[in-house]
């Protein structure tokens, strides 16, 4: 197990936290939680052996085999098959003796290797490598691509397929789904759910989190503790915790005070001068109970639009890509005020191409884009962070998109993103991942757009900031467009999927779990033999799939029109109720009521024949479509 005695660290002289003493059994999958900057990493440091506790103890046992993802990769010229390889020392170190051992023809050594080999699994090495490397989204052309061919991304995927391919005891990971889509989230949770080692996993993710991890340890107020069960359940126990410590600080703080009050009446009183001492010595002994202090929140906000034109924006027959290579053709998609769109698909299937063609970035190569009047993109690019100017300042960049704006009216913005006081006059430069992020939704807000374009926002914020996000969105009047990881902000503020694969975008005909459990038959499917055969019953499932998502929309509205028709009956069958009853007529103000009935009876027969219709037009339209 991994143990921690009275134990603190430093990060220069900031103390990160102290006295912490708790163990971590094998076996156990634990969630580190805690804001930005609480000492996350350095405690992966610290059981990396890279750091050292600077008070008490921290013990991993010695043979235990410890895996965790290089957060750096250079421009390798080896294989990304090799490079996964590579995480797998032991296999490397015999292959390396077995080809010494063959060089020199000496058979016993060889045949010691090939059973040692067959032991630790090491012919099946290559398939679970590329089983790895396709889990994590890469295609099978991809396995003999060198290393130095493929972007940062990338590369972080490589390296997080080279610690899972580590027959460890120990995996230390930090923040691994951050250059992930859904597609390989999802399967990466199925990986670790039956990873036989102890985890130790940072990450903001809340579902993913929930998904794999046993327990939670949260570093906050310089304390380390332990919990058992999913963020979720450390979120409840922790705020049943601060609730209770909140009633015992004021139950204590009430007593203080009464007995302030009795020492201060009565110690000049010869008669009460005992009582009075003996209270003063109780006040003193009494181990004061500190209110709980709230982690600070933060909360952004989306302005109100200066106008919605309905539809916004509207892709007719639209095809796009670059040069001469097409990602997307026929996509039509039309975006209205408050449409709540994600986008779902492995990475390379086009899902930030269809943002582009949307922002504008990218014209359409055949079809057509068209703008509402007056529509405001504001659009937030995978790699946004790295267009700041790191010499400029935050308020510097809020000029430069209004120079009239003046210096108090934009640090009066600034500071409702975080920014506040004398960090809007610093330098971007030193600012974290997260502070950036925060910067850069900070300058499309200030736009006012009346659509918001999102690829991968919360790469670099943390849960509270993601939290914060969400509630922006969802009190936001205009229309979003949402590529994320993160399930739960999906969950949070998006109505509608759609399905982006294979060159076309289609309404997704389920939820995201209904996803998820595609994925992860999709992958048990992939690894059953004959793949041609498997391919071909998923191209059939995938066909029928995409059918049922076109019909969605029709099958969808003629049963809003069912239950409409249904509505308007009953309501016209009260009305006639009303109509025929005897008593009606012989009111006092029967005239004024029964003009209005009639008049309300005329207009639900109109919309009753209107919505049978329109149900029988939808109902043609199905039929057509098969």
């Amino acid at each position: 197990m991994l143990a921690f005695d009275a134990l603190a660290l430093r990060r220069g002289p900031r103390v990160l936290f102290r006295d912490a003493s708790l163990a971590v059994h094998a076996g156990w999958r634990v969630g580190v939680t805690g804001r930005n900057g609480s000492g996350k990493t350095s405690l992966f440091g610290l059981v990396a052996g890279e750091l050292a506790p600077d008070l008490g103890e921290f013990r991993r046992p010695r043979d235990w085999t410890l895996a965790w993802v290089h957060q750096e990769t250079p421009a390798l010229p080896c294989a990304a098959l090799g490079h996964v390889l590579d995480g797998d020392t032991e296999l490397r170190a015999l292959e390396r003796e077995l080809a010494d051992a063959e060089a020199a023809h000496d058979a016993a050594r060889q045949a010691a290797l090939h059973e040692r080999l067959h032991a630790i699994g090491g012919y099946a090495a290559r398939a679970r490598a590329a089983r790895l490397l396709a889990g994590l989204g890469f295609a099978s052309d991809d396995l003999g691509r060198p290393v130095a061919e493929f972007s940062g991304g990338w590369r972080m995927r490589l390296n997080l397929a080279q610690a899972l391919m580590t027959r460890s005891d120990l995996l230390l990971l930090d923040e691994p789904t951050n250059h992930l889509d859904i597609d390989a989230v999802v399967w990466l949770e199925q990986w670790l759910r039956r990873y036989p080692g102890t985890l130790l996993l940072i990450s903001h993710d809340r579902e993913f989190l929930d998904s794999v991890t046993t327990h939670t340890l949260h570093i906050a107020d310089e304390r380390l503790e332990l919990f058992a069960g999913g963020f979720s359940a450390f979120r409840r126990v922790r705020a049943e915790r601060l609730a209770q410590q909140q009633v015992l600080a004021a139950r204590q703080a009430e007593q203080r005070a009464r007995m302030q009050v009795f020492v201060e009446r009565f110690r000049a009183k010869a008669s009460k001068a005992r009582q009075a001492q003996s209270r003063l010595k109780a006040l003193e002994r009494m181990a004061e109970i500190a209110a709980p202090r709230d982690e600070a929140t933060l909360s952004i906000a989306f302005a109100e639009p200066a106008a919605l034109p309905n539809p916004l924006l509207r892709l007719e027959d639209a095809a796009a890509g670059y040069g001469a290579r097409r990602v997307l053709d026929g996509v039509s998609l039309n975006v209205a005020p408050g449409e709540r769109i994600a986008l779902l698909g492995a990475n390379g299937n086009g899902k930030s191409t269809l943002v582009k063609l949307l922002a504008g970035a990218l014209a359409p190569q055949a079809g057509a884009r068209t703008e509402g009047k007056g529509l405001v993109v504001g659009y937030f690019a995978q790699h946004q962070l790295e267009q700041l100017d790191p010499a400029a300042t935050p308020l510097a960049h809020l000029r430069r998109l209004d120079p009239k704006l003046g210096e108090q009216a934009g640090r009066d913005f600034l500071g409702s993103f975080g920014f506040s006081g004398e960090r809007a006059l610093e330098p971007v430069a030193p600012l974290s991942g997260g502070e950036k992020a925060r910067l850069c939704l900070a300058l499309i807000a200030y736009t006012k757009p009346n659509l918001l374009l999102l690829d991968e926002p919360t790469n670099h914020l943390d849960l509270e900031m993601r939290e914060a996000l969400a509630d922006a969105l969802n009190t936001y009047d205009g229309a979003l467009v949402l590529v994320a990881h993160d399930r739960a902000l999906i969950r949070a503020t998006c109505d509608t999927l759609l399905h982006v694969a294979r060159g076309r975008a289609v309404p997704y005909d389920g939820d995201l779990d209904d996803y998820a459990r595609l994925l992860a038959r999709e992958a048990r499917e992939d690894a059953q033999p004959p793949a041609a055969e498997a391919a071909s019953r998923r191209d059939e499932r995938r066909d029928r799939a995409e059918q049922r998502a076109r019909l969605a929309p029709l099958r969808n509205a003629a049963q809003k029109l069912e239950r409409e028709i249904e509505s308007l009956a009953a309501e016209k069958r009260t009305v006639d109720a009303a109509l025929a009853d005897p008593a009606l007529y012989a009111a006092g103000d029967g005239a004024s009521r029964i003009a209005a009935l009639g008049r309300r009876q005329r207009e639900l027969a109109a919309a009753i024949a209107a919505a049978e219709d329109a149900w029988l037009d939808a109902q043609g339209a199905l039929e057509a479509a098969g």
